[in-house]
């Protein structure tokens, strides 16, 4: 039911296109939103929110009408608790250093965290003294919730902040952000989100999950690089601290004292991503007209795919549950003979079928199992087709057995 939309994107119309497996890193764009963006620069190529002339005009209405339609894609009180932001680690970064901590301050992490969820815990810590502690997983990288409730028994009335990534970038395994949002709620403490991952792949109510925050990335939602955003409860967000302060962030200004704008324009300083924010407004447009349930499992159906193919291969082992519901459209693999570097440049030299290799921004779960080789990661999304998935199986299948 998805090949359709393999015609609205323009990487995915030449005559022999690439298999595209890294949707997990950013994903492919489709000419409306590619329009979008040419159509900012060519017809209303103005600044949004300051001047009155149209092509301003136009863009802050645009800007405007984006806003709402995030807000009402993730089922916001408030088209003014989305800020826009240049990706996901800036959101987290705004929410980390734009509260106020105490020393000795807990804030609860787990073990397979992006980078983007744990550097600034850790600079917090360094810098501010507060007390970052991460919830062991399961041995298969599920989320242990009994371990995690005993994080937050054990922190007591220090504990401030819980921040999880929705669905791991690693591994694809999603955490039952509800569950434990509910538990840190018990213990008096803030719940943030990291939604990059979940997002582009299924519906995201941040009022059912019962969260603070929550951090997306535009450019892993079919949206322009350069963009992504966060979404607060207006009651924190008006107290807290902007951390790009400047134009647009103030009412007015004197030699001495200032007045803060309201959100969403105090965290959104100096002259915006006009064009990202219109591309983003056209991305939300075609994911919102997607069923992101069926877009679920078809990833699903595909990882099914791989994983058959792979799980019994020798010198090659699949990160997390065997099982491809609990991982979504991600099969990350371990290669115990091979370097993965090579493996992904052999498949996109050979086949044209591009994944990613490397630590995927996960360093400290490598290093705590003493991992230095890094993975191999294949990620789906709704226009990939059970023929790609089978080429970059098999393709692997014979390059592991040709170099171990």
């Amino acid at each position: 039911m998805f090949s359709k939309y393999r015609s609205d994107f323009p990487t995915l119309n030449r005559e022999k296109p690439p298999v595209y497996l890294d949707n997990a890193c950013m994903t492919l764009r489709p000419y409306p939103v590619i329009e979008a963006i040419r159509s900012y620069y060519e017809d209303s190529p103005g600044c949004g929110g300051r001047s009155v002339h149209r092509y301003a005009t136009i863009v802050s209405r645009k800007m405007s009408e984006c806003r709402k339609k995030i807000s009402e894609l993730f089922n916001a009180n408030n088209s003014n608790e989305i800020i826009f932001t240049k990706n996901a680690t800036h959101s987290l970064n705004q929410v980390a250093k734009g509260l106020s901590w105490e020393k000795g301050d807990v804030i609860l992490t787990t073990d397979r965290e992006h980078n983007s969820n744990l550097v600034p815990w850790l600079q917090l810590e360094e810098e501010q003294g507060v007390d970052h502690r991460v919830v062991k997983s399961n041995e298969d990288n599920t989320f242990n919730i009994e371990a995690f409730e005993d994080a937050c028994a054990s922190a007591g009335d220090k504990l401030k902040m819980v921040s999880l990534s929705h669905v791991g970038n690693l591994d694809g395994i999603a955490v039952p952000v509800k569950e434990a949002a509910r538990i840190a709620k018990d213990h008096g403490a803030m719940v943030c989100v990291d939604g990059a991952q979940s997002t582009p792949h299924m519906k995201v109510d941040v009022q059912d999950l019962g969260v603070d925050f929550m951090a997306f990335s535009i450019h892993k939602m079919m949206g322009p690089s350069g963009m992504g955003g966060l979404w607060g409860r207006m009651e924190l967000l008006e107290n807290m601290r902007s951390i790009q302060s400047g134009g647009s962030t103030v009412e007015t200004s004197h030699y001495d004292s200032l007045e803060w704008s309201k959100p969403p324009a105090k965290f959104e300083g100096g002259l915006g991503n006009y064009a990202g924010i219109l591309g983003t407004s056209a991305a939300i447009d075609y994911i919102s007209n997607i069923d992101l349930n069926a877009v679920h499992e078809h990833e699903i159906s595909l990882n099914r795919i791989m994983t058959s193919k792979l799980k019994d291969v020798d010198g090659i082992s699949i990160i997390g549950p065997e099982d491809p519901s609990k991982r979504g459209g991600i099969c990350g693999l371990l290669m115990e003979k091979v370097d993965a570097h090579d493996i992904a440049i052999l498949l996109d030299e050979a086949v044209d079928v591009m994944v990613r290799s490397g630590m995927h921004c996960v360093h400290s779960w490598f290093n705590s199992k003493g991992i230095d080789r890094g993975s191999l990661r294949a990620s789906a999304y709704l226009y990939n087709t059970e023929e790609e998935v089978k080429l970059f199986a098999d393709t692997l299948v014979e390059a592991v057995d040709a170099l171990s």
